[in-house]
């Protein structure tokens, strides 16, 4: 082989070597990618005020994207995760008129844990397919959240959890370290426990799970209570952040949560994803629709945006999965 072939071959080998290392890394190429296209449209993007509010405003959609991600890689979806953080927000409102800020948030909790119970009993006890299951969760939930506001706002009459909304510890904003410490949780739990892989097993091969004498019911039953919780967290959440409970917040974020763990590498069909990417999936849509903001863009361009960052997010993975092949 002559010098100049061998210069060329080596220059091909390592060429494929980066697209195959940009294709199988891609979620953390995109978010890179936004981040650089925003600081170089705006000077006001890397100031500390702006990263902040950046953060403060995927808090909640980084918790309740970690509850999707659990369902999703069982095979599932969970359509009620915005209705169930309205009805948290809300009844977290409705019993601070009464209660304490403790007792409260406990019963808030479980309300949320009660309503993904019952998208989890109809998902693994009844067989209904998650998309209808958790569709009529939503629509019952948001019901129940304006019954129990009665249509209007309801104000949260209680320092201390209006003062968690815009305080700060080690710096960090509180519902920022709240979301990272879910994200940490889910994080551990994929990555060293029994339940996580077990979680990842039911989305990648159901039937050999079942026929191994695991209690796939289960599993799933549970996925959905924890997506139920963690959207009570985020719905108290909004609460402290703005003062009032609200029956509206968090309409179509569970389309935000789904396009998170989806740029995030997540299958749709269950069985891949991780913890770490779908909180990187956050991030970049939360840069996305910073932004947009910075540059005075009406919202409708951002879902546009969006819209085409999961595509291209998902036609990299599924190069990735080929090349693998």
């Amino acid at each position: 082989m002559s010098k100049v072939g061998g210069v060329a071959v080596i220059r091909k080998v390592t060429l494929k070597k980066g697209l195959d290392f940009l294709i199988k890394n891609n979620t953390v190429v995109v978010f890179f990618v936004m981040i650089a296209i925003a600081s170089l449209i705006s000077d006001a993007f890397f100031t500390e005020r702006n990263i902040f509010n950046l953060l403060r405003q995927v808090a909640g959609l980084g918790i309740i994207s970690m509850g999707m991600l659990l369902v999703v890689l069982t095979g599932g979806i969970d359509l009620s995760v915005g209705s169930i953080t309205a009805l948290a927000s809300v009844m977290c409102a409705y019993f601070l008129v009464s209660m304490p800020l403790f007792p409260s948030i406990i019963l808030t909790v479980l309300i949320g844990i009660c309503m993904g119970a019952i998208s989890g009993y109809l998902v693994a006890n009844r067989n209904m397919a998650p998309f209808v299951a958790t569709l009529s969760i939503m629509t019952i939930a948001r019901g129940l959240a304006f019954i129990m506001s009665k249509g209007s706002p309801i104000i949260a009459h209680n320092q201390g959890l209006n003062a968690f909304g815009s305080g700060y510890w080690l710096r960090v904003p509180l519902p920022v370290f709240l979301m990272l410490l879910v994200f940490l949780i889910v994080w551990f739990i994929l990555k060293f426990t029994v339940f996580g892989r077990l979680v990842t097993a039911i989305g990648s091969n159901e039937a050999a799970v079942r026929l191994s004498g695991i209690r796939v019911g289960y599993y799933k039953f549970m996925v959905y209570c924890i997506s139920g919780a963690f959207c009570a967290i985020a719905g108290i959440i909004s609460t402290s952040r703005t003062g009032v409970g609200s029956p509206i917040v968090a309409t179509g974020i569970e389309l935000d949560a789904i396009a998170a763990v989806v740029i995030g590498g997540a299958s749709l069909s269950g069985g891949r994803g991780t913890a770490t990417n779908a909180l990187l999936g956050v991030f970049t849509l939360g840069v996305i629709g910073n932004i947009m903001n910075l540059m005075n863009v009406p919202g409708y361009p951002q879902q546009v945006i969006k819209g085409l960052i999961i595509i291209v997010a998902v036609l990299l993975q599924g190069s990735g999965r080929k090349e693998g092949n």
